[in-house]
């Protein structure tokens, strides 16, 4: 079935006849989920981004933050901007698009932020035309502000979550094959954002250049238990496949008290614990929201007892992306 809609159906807030106006809210995800480092990605359920787009005829484009958080004031710096722009060229007629960033995850806090809201904006203004595009294209557009964050290297593991909602495999991305895979309906996350400033570019450059074969194979072995896992709904196998021997080893130093914390959630009940995307974020994979909420106690006073301000966020995993929201 043709996943676009009828543009009849779709729902568009005018503010007058020659503006439409449409407000969307786009997920925080966490991508890697440990050993899938730039091919998996999930999605947090109640925290995110909106953003509202307005287009009108014209040509052009503004972004305008009235959020919290503090963004470049540069646009051409703003994630929104290249994938808002890719997306208008395939569209393939001029349009003046106008950009209000409403709410903001906290930049650089390893739970998608700038995904978010690349996801949101796309996803608005895809509404806002009539939905032409598939969600798989949306995807790819957001793809270009993520490649602008990351200092040129394009990923889904944050975009495609964001919009598909769920959890999902990039099986490849030349072209892009992505794959949604079961969501357990008792899998809680528990999520922490310590005060910490870990920028995707630096978590990249510490990165090896080559892995040796035997860690590649215990990598592999990790992503195929890991989505057999999700497959047959196995937790103690999610949990023994959630370990990233690449990846994690090089990042974890940014993270003060890194396994110390791994050994305290793994104690209070925790199926595993990682780093969030680039970090500085953490999360923590439960089979229940009352160990969840354990947990991020847990995470939280780790922080705390280092004087480290922190940020927790116990949610379910959702399998709904990116959606428009009113009011």
């Amino acid at each position: 079935m043709d996943s676009r809609f009828n543009s009849q159906d779709r729902s568009i807030l005018s503010d007058s006849d020659n503006v439409k106006h449409i407000r969307a809210f786009a997920p925080a995800t966490v991508a890697n989920m440990g050993c899938g480092f730039d091919i998996m990605g999930m999605t947090l359920d109640g925290v995110g981004d909106i953003v509202s787009v307005y287009v009108k005829d014209g040509d052009g484009m503004s972004i305008r933050n009235e959020s919290d958080a503090e963004l470049p004031e540069d646009m051409e710096k703003n994630v929104i901007t290249p994938a808002l722009r890719a997306m208008i060229k395939a569209y393939g007629s001029p349009i003046q698009v106008d950009v209000v960033i409403e709410k903001k995850i906290a930049p650089g806090s390893g739970i998608g932020s700038s995904a978010a809201s690349s996801a949101a904006a796309v996803f608005a203004l895809n509404e806002a035309l009539g939905r032409p595009f598939f969600p798989e294209e949306l995807v790819e557009f957001a793809m270009e502000g993520e490649k602008l964050i990351s200092g040129g290297t394009p990923h889904a593991d944050n975009a495609a979550p964001a919009i598909l909602g769920g959890v999902v495999l990039m099986r490849g991305y030349e072209p892009l094959d992505i794959v949604r895979l079961p969501v357990l309906e008792q899998f809680c996350c528990s999520v922490v954002h310590p005060a910490i400033m870990v920028s995707t570019k630096m978590a990249r450059e510490v990165l090896p250049k080559e892995i040796p074969l035997r860690l590649a194979v215990k990598q592999w072995g990790n992503v195929g238990g890991l989505v057999a896992g999700l497959a047959l709904g196995d937790v103690n196998l999610i949990g023994r496949a959630m370990c990233d021997v690449v990846v994690e080893p090089h990042r974890k130093r940014f993270i003060p008290g890194f396994d110390a914390l791994r050994e305290k959630v793994l104690a209070e009940g925790a199926l595993a614990m990682n780093i969030s995307g680039a970090g500085p974020s953490v999360f923590a994979l439960s089979s229940d929201m009352e160990t969840a909420a354990a947990v991020g106690e847990v995470m939280r006073r780790h922080f705390e007892e280092m004087d480290i301000a922190c940020d927790v966020y116990v949610e379910n995993i959702s399998n709904i992306g990116a959606r428009v929201i009113h009011g």
